[in-house]
């Protein structure tokens, strides 16, 4: 069965990385692992990653941070087997409602809205295109953003295609949050993986460090 994965990059890094050693992620290699874990009979043709540029100036670890993405998705990109979709980040100040029990729309503070522009609609039309194309015979979203539900939806009327969900959780612990997977999307898909365990993290790393057609690139030290 021929299978896109089509990843939610930043739903991924902050639902399921960013507070583990597992960043440096073969992203090819824990799908692959993945789907055929779930369907032997599955062949992973392509991994699509959708992201945006860091603005380096909100990172907490300012342009440090913005070189670790960029070197990052330059491994993925030499790897084989994922092309990376960038949109951008919006940064506009605003008047937020501050916060009050009632809330009063009259009291308000300056802020920074900070907003990841384009990919939940550059995941939903590739998705969606793929399977009308019929270039593949099933579609793998890797992501617990309910905005992708219509996306979803849309496969199933329309199309035969199978659609499986990899919710972008961490395996739960037992003093741990309870993180529960989006319902409505997994309502949507044929099939779904709750969590990604941490061993399967930890199976698909990369190389320290990865050839590419520059300067190789290196994992980040504080990752």
């Amino acid at each position: 069965m021929r299978s896109i994965a089509y990843v939610d990059g930043y739903n991924l890094f902050f639902g399921c990385l960013r507070t583990s050693p597992y960043k440096w992620l073969d992203i090819h290699e824990l799908l692959t692992n993945l789907l055929h874990a779930q369907d032997p009979g599955s062949h992973l043709v392509q991994v699509k990653y959708f992201t945006a540029p860091i603005k380096s100036a909100f990172a907490r670890r300012g342009e440090e941070a913005a070189n670790a993405q960029a070197g990052y998705l330059r491994a993925l990109k030499a790897r084989g087997g994922v092309t990376v979709f960038e949109g951008r980040f919006s940064a506009e100040p605003i008047n937020a409602i501050r916060y009050a029990e009632p809330p009063d729309k009259d009291s308000r503070v300056r802020v920074w809205r900070l907003e990841e522009k384009q990919t939940d609609v550059a995941i939903a039309i590739a998705m969606y295109g793929d399977v009308m194309r019929n270039d593949i015979d099933q579609a793998i979203l890797v992501s617990n953003d309910s905005d992708m539900v219509p996306a979803l939806q849309a496969i199933r009327r329309d199309t035969v295609a199978r659609v499986g969900v990899v919710f972008t959780l961490p395996e739960p612990m037992p003093d741990g949050p309870d993180r529960r997977p989006n319902a409505e999307l997994a309502s949507m898909a044929h099939w779904s993986r709750k969590h990604i365990r941490n061993d399967e993290l930890a199976a698909a790393q990369l190389p320290r460090v990865v050839q590419t057609k520059r300067k190789p690139a290196h994992k980040p030290a504080y990752w």
